[in-house]
């Protein structure tokens, strides 16, 4: 065979020979050869092998190499489009500025290439994947696209070579069936492999499809030729079914017919069902007839063969879907629907069996770019749709499938053109449809709302994991999406069969997850199905709803409204039929989903608004109005009754619905389109009814009456108030909410706003989640628009981000304007948008501390009455809601009933009336009739009031009132005394009818039957009669349960009072004066300045309208206050007044006592502040401070703070400081420069932490062991620069043995969080301060006193000599006592409070010599964290917040007890080499193995240390000043040293030379002159010392050296040594610091310490002035240097290095920051970890030294510690701050626990975005990052953050 003799041969010269024999006319021979070729290599009997894929590279690159070939067709890539295609989690970009579809997405490449400054944009983190859109100028504008895709790229791209993809053309056909080929063989149906697994097959098939992606990268020219292949017909059909000798392709091909039939287009087993369904009497057979007419039709619809019948299959699912279809008449022969006639149709299919694998869809996304693949794989896809949304609902992994589905789908509808043909061509609204029904019925159940026995209503089961999963997400979002489009949206809109078919949809969804209310016990399981009603509705419902909505803005579009309301009401009576509702809902039952009510009334209100139709064309006639009403009417009264606690017993969830139905994504779909449709009804109904069916509704129609006492058979006496509240407060609502009855959408925007910032200040992203925005996106109201932002600016001031001590974060607020709350304030909104009651308090005490702040109002200020925009002409009807009889009624008889204090009336319910009475004067109705006379009596109301006008009704006087009562009630008792009395009523003139007569025209009120009557008439007003009887129910024939309560009779009650007259004496009543209000009073009144206030003002401003508006008001009102009230008969209301006037009283004495008691608590608060000092605020000053005002003789006493007793700490009974110690690294972190370093943010820029001063100080440590004697390294230095141990306190003392027993108590308390009390740790017991030990106080006095501080008149050499001597006392081993136990415990907690390795730094770890490094370092790293507390000068002097509670001197006289006890052997004594006191002895240098470290080598404030604490305590001051003066010197001489290092040669001569010429001087030993001359010719001597690194240190020297130079650099060499020994002595004596100017300091801390004398002026000081020599400064520095000069085997450029150091450091400071966090994240989210290679999951930055670490990644754990806990142990000693980089927060870890610090990184508004949900551009809030630093520094981060908790190794 030919094939075989190719294989043999190389590939690339095989693939070169093919090419050139395919190049020729007459290429059959070439044909023949590549065909048997491939047959052989692509045998897909071989399995999947890399040979194969290799073959196919070299074939197609046609003998060049493959990455050759790549290029070459690459640089013909003629696309215009990006295109990358990304997977979730992907970072892109979105920017609404740019975008025309919604779903716009940029990469970041594109998006940072593109202008978009000042555009709305934000950053998010893909869900589902996408695509870049940059150069589609169909999705967004071409303003934004990037450089690169904004030139058309396609104009100058030379055309490709015929030649170059030849190969391609031929082989890529072969490879793509020989996938296809994989995929049939691998598939397995779900039934027949219980663990089918396609994972495997898929994983095989990788590399292929990876190659293909690769093919897709090659650009625009592989493009077409793929989309060539795979759109052909021909090839497909050739290659599919395999010719006829290949038996593999034959039975290959069968496998995939059989996946076909398997796939549910039909089945036999379906097909019986459909037969059974008869005539579709049961609910079932009808379900499964509409199933298998799915399966049947819907994809018929598809088939593109034959037009004709495709036409057919449409009209088919049109109408058969309306009657629920019966059978399925066609014979399902559906073999043939699916017919795939290219390969990439056959690809789609096996994507889809397969479940959407990532690679394929990334390889089919891949080829958007090429237009002519995009169309046919859009067809394509609407063709498979159906069996797609089948395939995701079996799926298991439906979430995954789902964002594969969006992803791809997402793609193809964003763009209108391409939805608009696929519209057209392949019917997609159709398909949606049907789709989304199909995918309904299969989870349908009976409705049992109203008549449970005979609904015939279906309804969605919310249970199912259909919705529970909300598994029709990417159904609903592609039909959202496609919606958004005009001209798609037109067509649903004029098509009615679909529009149809989708309010049948819609009615599923109408009353589902019905509620029922437990009456008896508490409901056992709470289901949590509300979650899915409420977001099937939101998504499934209304978001299309405004899809739709948006598309009807304009006259033109009327029709649209029109028919989509027909529908509604068509849908809404068969809904009524089927539920079989008549007039009044059952009782009980309450459904929050009404998604037809809401669809009808949101259509009326666009209609109205923006297209100028008239209402009534749009309403339905009076009775189907009453229906409508009654649902929604429902809700509101459940919502006042859950409120209320009635549904208590069903749980939570009720609760949680109430919540969800008002909560800002919801109410604009829910609540406002509910009371909107209550105000078209109440505009239209009349209003007598409608206002008694809102209180039988809301169950109070019984607390209306006169009577004191009533029965109410439906609430218990608790309910009344709530609901009768609620009631009034939803017909205030009705009445004034204005959202869709005029306001503009601006107006409503303002008003949303006001509500939001009035119950809270609020942030920036917070108030945009609050506000409701219209759902769709292409609304207009966007927020972050423009009208957004003015309107902002317009009502709120913007509050920056403040900072309090206690480390709390804010954010940055809005908070409401002065005249917001003047004119703007409207608790009506407020109410309406609360999901938690308490934020109505919130709002009102908001205004309340408003009208106190501006001096407006100062009492308790009731809700501000509003004025209302004016309605639109349309909805003037509401009116008269506000002017019918019964509402006046009602008013009547509760202002009667609050005047009179009866049971459940509340300041509220007046609030409510008082508002309901000003809403009605401000809206009078404008009738042109004369008020009409009063008809003939027959109906019971109006015998109350003659009209219906409020105006003329408030003067009206009511004088006789007929009430039922219960028979005890006072009514009845007070009538039988007046019989026994046989008492007439006085007969004035206007009483001079018999009472008998009263009788008859005794007014009665019975809302119940009023309503009925009312119902009746309009049932019979309108065309045909009711059918149904209506059912009798009158309050009267109330049936009563046994043990009856008292039974009710009618009783006649004397009023006399009009509305006017009730509201004077209710003045009266609520200002407790008898005649408030003077006839004067009325003359003056402004009712503008009546805005705020209280009830009175209220009750004055509606009484001064009154009076405006008519002038008999007027009069009557003057009669009313002109007669000084009647006194009132005793009994009625004696007992009520006294009862108030009681309570004034009362609750003025409670008031005063409380006054008193804060008052008092505040008192002791302060006092305890004083004492406690709290962490807040480090200035307070400490009540007990240790070091000083104790008088001078007496024992320092100290007070127990758990014990409370005061007294000296002893032996016996030692008291401790409450101290916390922690390890840290900050000294070691601290560099040269004052500037912080750089974070790097790109590949050239790095960090060297080898100048840090930790590392330093290793280097030089580990260079003198080198070459000196272990020993003495190890007392020449300081360790504890990494890794130290610092102690801090809060200045709290207790009884150790106290501290004991607490301690046992935390032990046995499991409750507190963060501390683990094992560790030793506990909180301070009086200020909660974060403490883990207690160092004890040395019994005694403060301070060394009296003699101690006498100032010495000793010579030098004497003190020198005191000092030896002193020096040489043995350490004495302290008595056995509890003390030194203690003092013995506290080493040990310092020693295990920092790790191993910062301790062990000798040869031979714990011997005696590396305790005692360890020990005097630990008094090292304390004094040097003070300095930097204090600003690494002791300028600002004593007043440092850190000296107020330092507890050095305690931690002194621990350590100095401990190192007493090792004795320095005298031989080696640095003190008589410092002071020559013994002669050199040189000659011992011999023996030893090592020489000792020289002098000019040590550390001198490390020696200081260690003299003091190991000579005897307490030390006299003058020994004290002495060691200071004698370490100075060398301190002096080293600075000398350093500096002459630094010199060059001939600088080195000409100063040796002044300073040999000065050197015979008088005091030539104070010249550093001669000194350094000196120096230099001393160290001469030493070989090459100084000719080391010349050329370095030339260039580092400046470039002359003036004496003042030279000055300025040894005062500052000296300076440190300073400060130690200023703050030492300042701990141990006492001495107080005084401040001075920086440049004084020098002087300053030389008199402080006593080495200058006070001659000297401060102004120009000499530091070699200062130096005291107890010997000749000459020989003592030769005997120095010599000890250098001796260092035979030291290389010279160690000695230089060891010479030259420097002591000075800068202050501890954090990375810098960027300024934008954008250029963070961009270079660190992508970097791969430096450890595992791959890119962390949690990138982290370390911000102390810039470390990259992978937070909680396994991939980096060591021992089972994560990476982020190991890097805080190396490198802050268990202090880690860490800045999450996908987080922008940056968590704090402490040892063993961790805290989320906040953010550094704030937005434009000054907040966080945590977790980058926003997205939006974020900047460094330089302030938090101090902050964050400052705590670092001193080492709060424990006290201030309070939220810690366990980490557990894991971060």
């Amino acid at each position: 065979m030919m094939a075989a003799s190719l294989l043999r041969r190389d590939k690339k010269s095989t693939a070169a020979h093919l090419k050139a024999d395919l190049k020729r006319t007459d290429n059959s021979s070439g044909l023949r050869q590549l065909q048997e070729l491939l047959d052989s290599v692509l045998n897909p009997e071989r399995g999947s092998d890399p040979e194969a894929l290799d073959w196919c590279k070299w074939l197609l690159a046609g003998g060049d190499g493959f990455d050759e070939f790549c290029r070459t067709v690459r640089s013909y890539d003629n696309a215009t489009l990006c295109g990358l295609v990304w997977t979730a989690n992907f970072v892109a970009y979105r920017c609404r500025t740019c975008g025309i579809s919604p779903c716009m997405s940029l990469c970041a490449e594109c998006f940072n290439n593109g202008d978009h400054t000042g555009h709305d944009f934000n950053m998010f983190r893909s869900q589902a994947g996408g695509a870049c859109d940059c150069g589609d100028g169909n999705v967004m504008r071409e303003s934004g696209f990037c450089n690169r895709h904004r030139l058309k790229t396609g104009e100058n791209v030379p055309s490709v070579p015929r030649d170059l993809l030849l190969m391609s053309e031929m082989v890529l056909p072969r490879f793509i069936i020989t996938i296809i080929q994989y995929l049939r063989d691998g598939y397995t149906e779900p039934e027949s492999a219980a663990d089918r697994d396609l994972q495997k097959v898929l994983q095989q098939l990788d590399p292929h499809i990876s190659f293909l992606e690769e093919l897709t990268k090659m650009g625009g020219a592989m493009r077409t030729v793929l989309t060539k292949i795979l759109t052909d017909q021909q090839t497909f059909k050739e290659l599919s079914m395999g010719q006829e000798d290949n038996v593999y392709a034959k039975k290959n091909y069968e496998k995939y017919l059989s996946a076909l039939k398997s796939s549910g287009l039909v089945s036999v087993e379906e097909k019986g069902a459909a037969g059974g369904a008869g005539d579709g009497t049961s609910d079932a057979a009808a379900g499964a007839g509409a199933l298998s007419l799915l399966g049947a039709t819907a994809t018929a619809s598809l088939d593109d063969s034959s037009k004709e019948e495709d036409q057919d299959g449409l009209q088919g699912v049109g109408q058969r879907k309306r009657v629920k279809l019966s059978s399925s008449t066609k014979d399902p022969s559906i073999m043939d629907t699916l017919k795939h006639k290219c390969f990439l149709e056959e690809l789609l299919f096996w994507t889809i069996k397969y479940e959407f694998p990532q690679k394929m869809v990334t390889f089919l996304l891949n080829m958007l770019p090429d237009q002519d693949y995009k169309i046919t794989f859009t067809k394509t896809f609407v063709q498979h749709y159906a069996f797609i949304m089948k395939t995701l609902m079996k799926s298991h992994e439906s979430d995954t499938m789902s964002n594969r589905i969006v992803h791809i789908s997402v793609q193809l509808f964003s763009n209108e053109e391409l939805a608009r043909h696929v519209t057209e061509e392949c019917q997609l609204l159709d398909i949606m449809v049907t789709v989304l029904l199909y995918m309904m019925e299969s989870c349908l159940i009976k409705s049992e709302l109203q008549d449970e026995e005979n609904n015939r209503h279906v309804v969605v089961n919310c249970g199912e994991a259909l919705l529970k999963n909300n598994t029709y997400w990417p159904l609903v979002s592609d039909f959202i999406n496609i919606l958004s489009h005009q001209s798609v949206a037109k067509r649903f809109l004029e098509d009615h069969s679909l529009l149809l078919l989708w309010m049948s949809f819609v009615s599923f969804f109408q009353g589902m997850n019905l509620n029922k209310r437990e009456l008896n016990e508490h409901v056992e399981f709470e289901s949590q199905t509300y979650y899915a009603a409420f977001a099937a509705e939101l998504e499934a419902c209304a978001q299309p709803m405004w899809g739709l909505l948006t598309h009807c803005k304009v006259k033109e579009t009327q029709d649209y409204t029109k028919t989509v309301v027909r529908y509604c009401l068509e849908t809404l009576q068969m809904w009524f039929d089927a539920i079989g509702f008549v007039d009044e809902p059952s009782l009980n039952q309450l459904t929050f989903h009404l998604p037809l009510h809401r669809y009808y009334a949101m259509f009326l209100s666009k209609g109205v608004k923006c297209q100028g139709l008239d209402l009534d064309s749009l309403l339905p006639d009076q009775e189907m109005l009453m229906k409508i009403m009654v649902h929604p009417l429902q809700i509101q009264a459940s919502l006042s009754e859950i409120h209320s606690n009635m549904w208590v017993r069903n749980g939570l969830q009720i609760k949680g619905q109430a919540m969800t139905y008002v909560q800002s994504h919801f109410c604009n779909s829910m609540i406002d389109p509910d009371i909107y449709l209550l105000q078209v009804c109440a505009s239209r109904l009349d209003p007598d009814y409608f206002i008694s069916s809102v209180f039988e509704r809301f169950k109070v129609v019984d607390l209306l009456t006169m009577a004191s006492q009533h029965q109410n058979a439906v609430l218990d006496s608790e309910q009344e108030r709530p609901m009768l509240e609620g009631a009034l407060t939803f017909l205030v609502i009705l009445c004034s909410l204005r959202i869709h009855l005029g306001m503009s959408d601006d107006e409503i925007l303002r008003a949303e706003m006001v509500s939001q910032l009035c119950m809270n200040d609020r942030t920036h992203s917070s108030l945009l989640d609050l506000i409701p925005e219209n759902p769709n996106p292409k609304s207009g109201v966007v927020p972050g628009s423009c009208s957004f932002e003015e309107m902002l600016s317009g009502v709120a001031d913007f509050k920056a981000p403040v900072f309090e001590p206690g480390g709390s974060m804010q954010q940055g607020m809005y908070t409401p304007k002065a005249e917001v709350w003047e004119k703007e304030f409207d608790p009506i909104m407020v109410i309406l948008r609360t999901v938690y009651r308490r934020d109505v308090q919130s709002a009102m005490d908001r205004y309340s501390a408003f009208l106190k702040q501006s001096g407006v109002h100062t009492g308790n200020p009731w809700p501000p009455y509003k004025e209302r925009t004016p309605l639109h002409p349309c909805y003037k009807g509401l009116v008269r809601l506000l002017h019918c009889k019964t509402l006046h009624i009602v008013i009547f008889t509760l202002l009667y009933k609050i005047w009179m204090d009866h049971q459940n009336m509340s300041e509220h319910v007046l609030c409510m009336v008082l508002y309901l009475i000003e809403l009605g004067l401000d809206n009078q109705v404008q009738d042109d009739k004369v008020e009409e006379e009063p008809c003939i009596e027959e109906h019971c109301h109006d015998s109350w009031f003659p009209g219906t006008s409020l105006l003329s009704n408030l003067h009206h006087v009511i004088n006789f009132v007929r009430v039922r009562v219960p028979e005890t009630a006072p009514e009845v008792e007070r009538k039988r005394e007046r019989e026994r009395e046989r008492e007439t009523p006085p007969s004035t003139s206007s009483e001079s009818a018999t009472f008998g007569q009263n009788l008859r025209e005794a007014q009665v009120f019975s809302l119940v039957a009023e309503r009925r009557r009312k119902f009746q008439e309009i049932i019979n007003r309108s065309n045909h009669e009711a059918s149904q009887a209506v059912r009798p129910k009158s309050s009267a024939s109330r049936w009563l349960p046994p043990g009856t309560p008292p039974q009710l009779v009618t009783e006649i009650l004397e009023i006399r009072e009009s509305m006017l007259s009730l509201l004077v004496k209710l003045h009266q009543k609520l200002s407790a004066k008898q005649n408030s209000l003077s006839l004067s009073w009325l003359a003056e009144v402004d009712p503008a300045h009546h805005a705020h206030g209280d009830g009175l003002t209220a009750i004055e401003r509606i009484l001064a309208k009154a009076s405006a508006r008519s002038r008999h008001s007027k009069r009557c009102l003057q009669e009313i206050c002109g007669k000084v009230c009647p006194p009132i008969p005793p009994k009625k209301i004696s007992p009520g007044d006294k009862k108030s006037m009681d309570k004034e009283e009362r609750r003025q004495r409670a008031r005063e006592r409380q006054q008193k008691l804060l008052a008092e608590f505040a008192s002791r608060q302060k006092s305890f502040m004083e004492t406690a000092m709290d962490v807040e605020s480090p200035e307070a000053d400490a009540v007990m401070d240790v070091s000083s005002e104790e008088s001078l003789d007496s024992e320092v006493l100290y007070d127990c703070v758990i014990c409370g007793q005061s007294g000296p700490s002893t032996e016996d009974r030692p008291t401790g400081l409450v101290v916390l110690l922690q390890a840290s690294s900050v000294l070691g972190h601290r560099c040269r420069s004052d500037m912080p370093k750089r974070l790097p943010t790109t590949d050239e820029e790095h960090i060297y932490p080898e100048d840090t001063c930790g590392a330093t100080h290793d280097v030089r440590l580990s260079l003198m062991q080198r070459y000196f004697k272990d020993s003495s390294c190890l007392q020449s230095v300081s360790i504890g620069w990494d890794g130290g141990v610092y102690v801090q306190t809060c200045g709290h003392t207790l009884h150790i043995d106290c501290h004991k027993s607490y301690m046992e108590s935390l032990r046995n308390d499991q409750v507190l969080q963060g501390i683990s009390v094992d560790k030793g740790e506990f909180t301070c017991p009086l200020c909660r301060q974060f403490a883990n030990s207690v160092l004890p106080c040395r019994p005694g006095r403060g301070m060394e006193t009296g003699a101690w501080h006498a100032p010495s008149t000793k010579s030098m050499s004497t003190l020198v000599k005191e000092v030896e001597d002193l020096q040489e006392q043995l350490g004495i081993f302290p008595i056995e006592s509890n003390l030194s136990k203690e003092m013995e415990s506290v080493i040990k907690d310092i020693k295990n409070t920092t790790q191993k390795k910062y301790m062990d730094y000798g040869k031979n770890p714990g011997s005696p010599d590396n305790d005692f490094l360890f020990m005097y370092s630990v008094a090292r790293t304390n004094l040097e964290l003070e300095l930097v507390h204090r600003g690494g000068n002791l300028c600002s002097g004593g007043a440092s917040a850190a000296a107020k509670r330092s507890c050095l001197n305690q931690l002194f006289h621990v350590l100095a007890m401990h190192m007493r006890l090792y004795s320095i052997d005298s031989a080696y004594n640095p003190w008589t080499r410092l002071t020559l006191s013994t002669q050199s002895r040189e000659n011992e240098y011999c023996d030893e193995e090592r020489p000792e470290v020289p002098m000019l080598f040590r550390d001198v404030p490390s020696l200081l240390i260690i003299f003091i604490l190991t000579m005897p305590q307490p030390l006299r001051k003058e020994h004290f000043t002495c060691v200071v003066k004698v370490l100075y010197s060398l301190q002096f001489t080293q600075a000398l040293a350093a500096l002459s290092i630094r010199f060059s040669r001939e600088e080195r001569l000409a100063w040796s030379n002044t300073g040999a010429a000065k050197k015979n001087l008088p005091n030539s030993d104070k010249s550093w002159e001669s000194l350094l001359g000196h120096m230099i010719s001393e160290l001469t001597k030493a070989k090459d010392v100084y000719d080391t690194n010349s050329e370095e240190t030339s260039a580092l020297s400046s470039s002359v050296w003036s004496p003042q130079s030279i000055e300025f650099r040894l005062q500052q060499f000296c300076l440190p040594f300073l400060r130690l020994s200023c703050l030492l002595q300042h701990h141990l004596y006492g001495d107080s610091l005084p401040g001075c100017l920086v440049e004084e300091e020098f002087s300053l801390l030389t008199r402080c310490l006593g080495l200058a004398a006070s001659v000297q002026c401060s102004g120009s000081m000499s530091s070699a002035a200062c130096l005291e020599w107890n010997i000749s400064a000459f020989d003592l520095i030769s005997q120095w240097c010599s000890e250098v000069v001796a260092l035979s085997d030291t290389p010279s450029q160690q000695s230089a290095s060891l010479l030259g150091q420097d002591p000075q450091w800068a202050a501890p400071r954090l990375l810098q920051l960027p300024d934008n966090y954008n250029t963070i994240f961009q270079y660190y989210h992508r970097k791969s970890c430096s450890s595992c290679g791959k890119t962390p999951k949690d990138p982290a930055l370390c911000l102390v030294c810039g470390a990259f670490v992978c937070l909680k990644g396994h991939c980096c754990k060591q021992q089972g510690v994560c990476e982020c806990v190991l890097h805080s142990q190396h490198c802050g000693a268990a202090t880690g701050i860490f800045l999450l980089i996908n987080a922008s927060v940056i968590i704090i870890i402490r040892g063993h626990r961790f805290c989320l610090w906040g953010s550094v990184y704030l937005d434009a508004h000054g907040e966080e975005d945590r977790d980058l949900r926003r997205g939006k551009p974020l900047y460094l809030c330089e302030e938090r990052y101090r902050v964050l630093e400052q705590q670092w520094v001193a080492h709060t981060f424990d006290h201030i953050n309070k939220r810690w908790g366990p980490h557990y190794n894991g971060l």
